[in-house]
């Protein structure tokens, strides 16, 4: 009896770490997904603002954030996740965001965590759907007529999903000043955000 009772806790812990591992992979692959749709990364990526390993930065920003899920018992808030993005798009591509881009990227990423380890999968699904549709297709910058940057990414307003689930249209177009090249031949955006360390 012993020796079944052993046998069935061991299977229950397989299938919870199998269930855990799929968890994760879903949710690195929405993270990813996620990231790839904001346009104000998409833009720096784009622009080799971090160098010429800015799409190699692109996917460890989006490996930093699953480990910061995976390590801590509870998980971020959304806030805290959007000091991360924009501390890392300040020190790694240079880039201080100034609109509100990056807090709904940060909503998305908390909001994705907590549906599939709900198991609803959906929000994962329309973000990659999104991701494919433009994988492929450039952001268009020039300078606005205020001075700040507009960007044209062909996408409609719409195109997002409602803030009651995965992605928002508040990021549709970041709200950049134009950039300033500095002697080391790096990318500066100004913002009203302060430098958050």
């Amino acid at each position: 009896m012993l020796v079944i009772s052993t046998f069935i806790d061991h299977e229950k812990n397989m299938s919870n770490q199998s269930t855990h591992s799929s968890a994760s992979l879903s949710f690195a692959k929405g993270v990813i997904a996620r990231l790839a749709l904001w346009p104000a990364l998409r833009i720096a990526v784009q622009n080799s603002w971090g160098g010429p390993d800015s799409t190699r930065k692109r996917t460890w920003m989006a490996s930093v954030i699953v480990d910061t899920f995976e390590e801590h018992s509870t998980p971020p808030d959304a806030e805290y996740i959007e000091e991360m993005l924009l501390q890392i798009m300040d020190d790694e591509f240079e880039t201080v965001i100034e609109d509100a881009s990056a807090e709904s990227v940060a909503k998305d990423i908390t909001k994705l965590w907590k549906d599939i380890h709900l198991g609803d999968l959906a929000g994962l699904q329309h973000l990659e759907q999104q991701a494919d549709a433009i994988s492929d297709r450039p952001i268009a910058v020039q300078a606005g007529p205020s001075g700040g940057l507009d960007t044209d990414s062909g996408e409609e307003e719409g195109d997002w999903v409602s803030d009651d689930e995965v992605g928002h249209g508040s990021d549709h177009a970041p709200d950049l000043q134009p950039p300033g090249v500095d002697e080391d031949g790096f990318t500066t955006v100004r913002s009203k955000y302060s430098k958050h360390r």
